[in-house]
């Protein structure tokens, strides 16, 4: 991690401020300490819960989930679905932009070469394979081990910030929805996407390895539109990729 962004971090439980320590990240004041792992900060400790359970599937299948999309793209003959919802962003120029559950690091291949990205990922499996994607598209990012419910960065600190696939099964929706508004400065345009019923209906629970994961649930997906404060403006929710994926957006006042 580069040692100029430290100013941009805090205690995801306290929101107190954090600085280096030999190989950690510590809370001064509590004496909170993060590990960094490879040169990632580890910010989630004692995962349960939902978030548990998938932290274990995308775990499983991080070596091979990139071949496996680009296997599916390329039988059913789809177009990349990023170019669908990656044009949701409004991306001032310079800017600095987060991406919550940033898994193999797809998407930011797709943005400006002149942000600064940031992304964050409850799976270790995957954060390694996003960093190894980094070096091989020749982009750079700075990775973060933790949870969407409790983001380790300060207030007001992103232009840019977005979440794809995911936040179906976090623990706590709303919770994540609250620290993507937080962390975002005054006029960010958030964007949140994931699949709707009907994917993880007429595809996941019937996909081999995976199935079990998303069989048996205690309640159909729905969009988080309702999640989203009363207070944001230019609240909007549509089916994209031919209602496969849901596309949540909304701006911070």
């Amino acid at each position: 991690m580069e040692p100029n962004n430290l100013a941009l971090l805090c205690d995801p439980e306290t929101h107190e401020a954090l600085e280096f320590q030999a190989d950690a990240l510590v809370n001064v004041r509590s004496g909170k300490r993060y590990p960094l792992q490879d040169g990632i900060p580890a910010f989630a400790g004692n995962v349960s819960g939902q978030n548990k359970k998938y932290q274990a599937l995308y775990d499983r299948i991080a070596a091979f989930y990139d071949s496996s999309e680009k296997l599916y793209s390329w039988l059913k003959r789809k177009q990349d679905p990023r170019r669908v919802y990656l044009h949701e962003l409004d991306i001032p120029s310079g800017a600095r932009i987060l991406e919550v559950s940033v898994g193999t690091g797809a998407n930011l291949r797709y943005l400006p070469s002149d942000a600064t990205c940031f992304g964050l990922d409850l799976s270790w499996g995957m954060l390694r394979k996003c960093r190894k994607n980094l070096r091989k598209w020749k982009r750079a990012a700075e990775l973060f081990h933790g949870e969407a419910e409790h983001l380790p960065f300060r207030d007001g600190v992103f232009d840019v910030v977005f979440h794809v696939g995911g936040i179906n099964f976090f623990n706590d929706k709303a919770g994540a929805i609250q620290e993507m508004i937080r962390v975002a400065r005054p006029g960010t345009k958030i964007v949140i996407v994931d699949e709707t019923e009907k994917t993880v209906k007429e595809q996941y629970e019937k996909t081999p390895l995976v199935g079990k994961y998303y069989r048996d649930r205690a309640e159909a997906v729905t969009d988080p539109t309702l999640l989203v404060p009363a207070d944001m403006s230019e609240v909007s929710c549509k089916n994209i990729l031919d209602g496969k994926a849901y596309c949540v957006t909304f701006r911070k006042p």
